[in-house]
């Protein structure tokens, strides 16, 4: 073995910081039986690091690198140039060239070479790099080598590669190269095999390219290929392209593109008993490394030679499940409004509280519904129910019901799961409430729960240890019971039926679309869009005090409230803003997850918000919105009964809308509080597990507060109880979580890791609109704004707002906007219903929305059919 090269036959998946992923990955298959790898050495990274560790002026340059940003291109091309012309020039020692010369004699001096960049952050099982460093092919000779193993030492350098790396937080001076130097494969043809198909993620399914020639040429784009899909053994699927190019050595060495004979374009590839021989190499490779891969392969004189495997990083991790039967999985995320990932601790508080049968997979929670989806009436509810709220949801189960053999029918309805059983879904047309109007019901829920929280507040302050978590896990029992008190189901499914109702008897009756969008803006005990027109009062309070607000203008995240006492009117505004707080400010985004920071840890995120309100509104503006929508919806409710009472049985018609919209106003606005009071309860725990973790700190046990929410409750009530904790797997789950944070999830997944999507059926769309879903009714148009956080927001009254998703602790920025875009959502999440109550336009479910509509482009919202157009420059 020698200091600065490895054969292949030396390495292993363990010598990655030696001979790069590539390299470690390609001595690793090489001990695989029955798989061919063309012999080859590695130049170590120890090599690398002799030549370049000692550069002042290297190490300069790589500190001028660093703190740069992805986005600071020019700056990045520059430096990175120098860099890769300072190490293209650097002399490689002579023990170097000499071990190199051994090497060569013993695998063949006359013998043309691969000379293959291997970095050690690439191929890795999070992020595989793949393309960021060079190769060059069919290389000969010790000097020519010699050239081009600099040249890859220096691709490390390339524009593509810093970014890459600034991107996935990988520091410049702890990535080191190795070279590949590997006997070149003369093929007829090659190509990439995937063990999971890369369009639908299905795990069951391999996918091949192959193209005539080197790969390449396929690699990096310029070739065409063919496409073949095999699943189980069986070809599923051939997709011949016309090859028109191939990648072909040259003599003299290096490589150039060919025409391919005209007699061979249309031609498939490979025979069909060539694909199904790659598909078991693939999975023998797989099954060996334990993971998906992404395999490059050629095919020479009837062989197939492996030369390259790495992980298929961009996957989302199937749910877990105790069987092998197919299984169907819908994400709980996209219905709470919240795709980011969770730590531990969130996860496990969810599932404390939740009664559904979840699965976990990359931070997020799953909901199993196959069992809803055996039987006739399970299938046909479950998919009309998810469908009224996601139709890209129904349009997904849909595809996958369609597929006969996929799910295990039952045909006996008895069979179905209790909650699909329920035959109000079926029955007549008629509505029926599930609970009396009378709107002290909701008073007297609110009530209840802000009486329990109080009581919460005041028993868990002399609790600690053992005990507090003890306790926590009791009163999530009283939690429960409030969440799912059988009255305050019945208020929002009245609230819902009567919604629905409304909207298809005025669309039957009168051919107007979505009515019940206006009459259910400005109703009662809503108090999540009290909470965005609360903080218009606040920024009444602080609008008289141009200090204060240039103060605010330049205060970071620094605690600011105490520093507001130095200034005039300070008194009142810092007693203004602590009385949001106590209210509101258990709220943040993504609050589901309880281990998020919430605005009362954090009160500086409020700032821009109410700076926003003190440049966009007049006093009191909070008071007319509300009448303004109160009068709007009131005036409506008169229009549509006028025009009733004219239609045949008139008269009766506008008593069943005047009955079903008093529903809708007494009842909608409760949809938001029960996630209020869990929230609320959150918070409070919340506060009592940081004290107990600073104990933890102080004992030594874990080394900062936030350390507990890489624990499950379980863990956490563990650790607290023996103060023994293996820091290894926070270390890992921290890892686990970064990764995790980098994967989108999806609507709908399948045990096979298939990703089902889903389609909006849409007629009569302009051209070039993109379709959504109509959430709340309305036409506007105005500047978009691509937010991707709430804290990032800078919004001018009229702007349209176009994110990801919105939680309630958005609703603080829909008073200034007109409209509303979002890729995630339903008719009935926190977003849809505020737009209502706000009377703003809406769409939601747009899948890519952030990434088709560019920040600052005109568009215009059609939130009653459910698009949004994209409107040339200067149109209003």
């Amino acid at each position: 073995m020698h200091t600065y090269l490895l054969s292949f036959g030396e390495i292993d998946r363990s010598e990655s910081m030696a001979a790069g992923g590539k390299g470690a990955n390609l001595g690793e298959l090489s001990k695989i039986s029955g798989i061919q790898v063309p012999e080859g050495f590695c130049v170590t990274t120890d090599a690398y690091k002799a030549i370049t560790g000692n550069n002042p002026e290297l190490n300069s340059l790589l500190g001028e690198l660093a703190p740069l940003k992805a986005e600071e291109r020019e700056q990045i091309s520059s430096i990175s140039a120098k860099i890769r012309n300072i190490i293209e020039n650097i002399p490689i020692p002579a023990n170097i060239t000499e071990a190199l010369e051994e090497y060569l004699t013993k695998f063949g001096e006359q013998n043309a070479y691969a000379v293959r960049s291997s970095a050690t952050a690439e191929d890795l099982p999070t992020a595989s790099f793949a393309g960021q460093q060079d190769t060059y092919l069919n290389i000969s000779g010790k000097e020519a080598i010699l050239r081009h193993i600099r040249r890859c030492w220096a691709s490390l350098f390339t524009e593509r590669a810093v970014i890459y790396r600034l991107r996935n937080g990988f520091d410049h001076h702890t990535v080191y190269l190795s070279v590949i130097i590997q006997k070149m494969v003369f093929p007829q043809v090659s190509g990439i095999l995937f063990t999971a198909d890369p369009l639908t993620s299905n795990r069951k399914v391999v996918s091949i390219d192959a193209s005539f020639g080197l790969g390449e040429a396929l690699v990096s784009g310029m070739v065409s290929a063919d496409n073949y899909k095999v699943h189980n053994g069986k070809i599923t699927g051939k997709t011949i392209a016309a090859k028109k190019l191939m990648v072909e050595p040259l003599k003299e060495g290096g490589t150039a593109a060919q025409p391919v004979d005209p007699s061979l374009q249309q031609q498939q590839t490979l025979t069909d008993e060539q694909i199904l021989e790659l598909e078991q190499l693939g999975r023998k490779i797989e099954a060996h490394f334990g993971a998906p891969q992404d395999i490059e392969w050629c095919l020479a004189d009837n062989i197939f030679y492996i030369v390259q495997s790495r992980p298929i990083t961009s996957l989302f991790p199937v749910p877990e499940s105790s069987d092998q039967e197919n299984r169907v999985y819908i994400s709980v995320g996209h219905n709470q409004m919240m795709t980011d990932a969770m730590k531990p601790l969130g996860l496990s508080f969810f599932l404390l509280v939740t009664p559904a049968p979840m699965r976990v997979a990359a931070g997020r929670l799953f909901v199993d519904v196959t069992h809803h989806l055996a039987s006739p009436a399970g299938r046909r509810i479950m998919i009309d129910v998810l469908g009224k709220s996601d139709q890209l949801v129904r349009s997904a189960l849909q595809n996958i019901t369609a597929r006969k053999d996929f799910i295990k029918s039952t045909m006996d309805d008895k069979d179905a799961p209790a909650s699909a059983q329920l035959s109000r879904y079926d029955a007549t047309p008629d509505f029926q409430p599930w609970i009396e109007n009378n709107p002290a019901i909701v008073t007297e829920l609110i009530k209840n729960s802000q009486a329990s929280i109080e009581a919460l507040k005041q028993n868990i302050q002399s609790k600690s240890g053992s005990a507090l978590l003890d306790f926590i896990q009791e009163d999530i029992q009283e939690l429960k019971k409030i969440l799912f008190d059988p009255r305050s189901s019945a208020v929002f499914l009245t609230a819902m039926d009567a919604y629905t109702w409304i909207n298809d008897k005025v669309y039957a009756w009168l051919g107007e679309k979505n009515v019940a969008d206006i009459l259910s803006q400005s109703v009662d005990n809503n108090v999540t869009s009290e909470m965005g027109l609360t903080l218009l009062d606040v920024a009444d309070v602080i609008r008289p005090y141009p200090a204060i607000i240039e103060y605010l203008q330049r205060v970071k995240d620094e605690p600011f409230l105490e520093q507001l006492l130095q200034f005039e009117g300070g008194e009142d505004v810092r007693e203004a803003i602590i009385s949001y707080l106590n209210k509101y400010g258990m709220r943040c985004s993504g609050e589901i997850d309880i281990t998020k920071t919430r605005w009362s840890e954090k009160p500086a995120t409020l700032i821009p918000l109410i700076l926003g309100n003190i440049k966009n509104f007049e006093p009191n503006a909070s008071r007319r919105k509300f009448e303004q929508g109160k009068q709007e919806a009131l005036a409506k409710e008169q229009e549509l009964l006028a025009r009733l009472k004219q239609l045949p049985d008139g008269e009766q018609k506008a008593e069943e809308a005047k009955q079903l919209i008093s529903y809708i106003r007494n009842f909608i606005g409760y949809r938001e509080y029960p996630k209020y009071g869990k929230i609320s309860r959150y918070y409070v725990y919340k506060q009592a597990l940081l004290k107990e973790a600073e104990q933890l700190v102080k004992a030594n046990v874990i080394h900062e507060q936030e350390d507990i929410y890489y624990l499950t409750f379980e863990e956490l009530r563990e650790v607290v109880r023996t103060h023994q904790l293996d820091y290894q797997l926070i270390r890992q789950r921290k890892e686990d979580y970064q990764q995790y944070e980098k994967l989108t999830p999806p609507r709908v997944i399948t045990s096979d890791g298939e990703i089902v999507t889903g389609a909006y059926s849409r007629e009569h769309l302009p051209a070039g609109a993109i379709a959504g879903l109509p959430v709340s009714s309305g036409v506007t148009e105005g500047r978009a704004r691509v937010i991707l956080s709430m804290e990032d927001a800078a919004l001018e009254d009229g702007d349209i707002l176009v994110t990801t998703f919105t939680d309630p602790s958005w609703t603080p920025l829909f008073v200034a906007i007109k409209g509303l875009v979002t890729e995630v959502g339903g008719l009935m999440t926190h977003g849809a219903v505020i737009a209502r109550e706000y009377g703003l336009p809406a769409v939601v479910g747009v899948e890519n929305a952030t990434r088709l509509i560019k920040d600052g482009q005109r568009i215009r919202v059609n939130g009653t059919d459910g698009y949004i157009e994209i409107l040339p420059p200067g149109i209003s």
